[in-house]
């Protein structure tokens, strides 16, 4: 009889590889289990899912044809254990030939056990000849990602950290306080074990996304219109800030997660389920937080299946959809006022592009945006862009593009040039309503 660990990651895998299910969805579907076991099968899914290039080319030599994809999954679990998760010999291979019987694919226990006995035979010393960032990474992203493809790939090998954002004023004991703002963790860190979340004091947000709601910079009391906003992470900052924040979501479900994580943490939006390209408010705001839908690929460190999901034929669907976002918060934007732009991807076609095209389609204006704790992220354009290989020696962070569009205050002026290097300052200098209101 196989462990449940195994018997949970092969069904997770199986989700991901045969169904094109997300492995929180899969999560989500199982039955009920042991805690550790669920966190370690989850664990050996995600380690599989990394790496699947790689394992599938150190089993290649002792496989005469393809297996069946159920018995490829059993071959990658064994592999995965023993290459990477210091699995024992014994055990990669006799967990392997049990999770086979147990999923009624006896005929190939034979298979399974001699291809993984020769394996561990030659030794975890099979990936040394191998660029495993390469094999690990779709041909179609390694080449979209251009020169950082391969500090990207290297990143997505290892476990992302646990990054949390606090409430003004409270610093979780044990963290290590990021220069942008943010508190990290190890890898593996339980949320529900750090000192102050169960009590509203913190929420779970990687450093890359609480970027865009700091560089929108809102003034207390300002109004502030948060688009596609849940799960709210974005929208608790602006409330944190003191921002009046109207925030805007169209999926019912994803709505009353947002309404609860504002609830834990004592903070107050105005709420509204809708869709934010037909949505539109009664007054135009100064200040729009617009984090669009996008591939996610940015966040593969935490989701390595998603490098698995996505094919380029799916990115057509997904721009269409960020340049109508982007013509309806503009639409919604007051003369001076201003949009940031936020996706968590790495795709250039989600970034840059979509920007460019609004400025030609809208007459928009880019505003740099400058981010002196890390001047790496800074494009030539004065936009951001973060991937997993910045800060290596603290952990890495999600891939984000962030730029700014202002809308000019009659169709044929100039936008000014902003000199001043501090959020805040750029606000006031973007909308002088600021200046009036302070």
């Amino acid at each position: 009889m196989s462990d449940p660990t195994r018997l949970t990651a092969y069904t997770l895998l199986r989700a991901v590889f045969g169904k094109g299910q997300t492995l929180d969805h899969a999560l989500n579907l199982l039955p009920k289990i042991e805690p550790r076991d669920r966190a370690a099968a989850h664990r050996l899914a995600a380690c599989v899912l990394r790496h699947a290039g790689t394992l599938d080319e150190t089993l290649a030599p002792y496989l005469r044809r393809e297996p069946p994809d159920e018995v490829r999954d059993i071959l990658r679990l064994g592999a995965a254990g023993f290459l990477y998760l210091q699995t024992p010999p014994h055990a990669a291979v006799g967990t392997a030939v049990d999770l086979a019987r147990a999923k009624k694919l006896a005929p190939f226990a034979g298979l399974i056990n001699a291809v993984l006995r020769k394996l561990v035979t030659a030794g975890p010393g099979v990936l040394e000849e191998l660029d495993q960032p390469k094999l690990d990474t779709p041909a179609w992203a390694w080449a979209s990602w251009g020169a950082t493809a391969r500090q990207i790939a290297q990143a997505h090998a290892f476990e992302a950290p646990l990054d949390l954002s606090a409430l003004p004023g409270f610093a979780p004991l044990g963290a290590t306080p990021l220069p942008t703002g943010s508190f990290r963790f190890p890898a593996g860190t339980s949320v529900h074990e750090v000192p102050g979340f169960d009590e509203g004091k913190l929420w779970v947000q990687d450093a890359a996304a609480a970027l865009p709601a700091r560089l929108l910079a809102p003034q207390p009391g300002e109004p502030v219109l948060d688009l596609c906003a849940a799960p709210g992470g974005k929208t608790a900052q602006l409330c944190a800030l003191g921002a009046v924040v109207t925030a805007i979501e169209r999926d019912k479900a994803r709505l009353t997660t947002l309404r609860g994580n504002l609830a834990r943490l004592h903070l107050s939006a105005e709420t509204i389920l809708a869709d934010a390209t037909s949505w539109r408010p009664e007054q135009p705001f100064s200040a729009i937080l617009l984090d669009a839908p996008c591939s996610a690929t940015g966040t593969a460190r935490r989701h390595p299946e998603l490098l698995h999901l996505r094919k380029p034929r799916d990115f057509a669907t997904v721009t269409a959809l960020q340049d109508a976002l982007i013509d309806a918060a503009y639409a919604m934007l007051s003369p001076g006022g201003r949009l940031i732009y936020a996706v968590c991807s790495l795709q250039p076609e989600e970034g840059a592009a979509r920007i460019n095209a609004a400025i030609a389609r809208l007459g928009a204006h880019r505003h740099p945006l400058r981010l002196p704790e890390l001047p790496e992220a800074e494009t030539p354009e004065g936009d951001i862009r973060t991937h997993p290989g910045l800060w290596p020696e603290q952990g890495g962070m999600d891939g984000f593009f962030i730029a700014r569009l202002v809308k000019p205050r009659a169709p044929a002026a100039a936008a000014e040039e902003i000199e001043c290097a501090s959020p805040p300052c750029l606000a006031r200098e973007i909308d002088p309503a600021y200046r009036d209101a302070h």
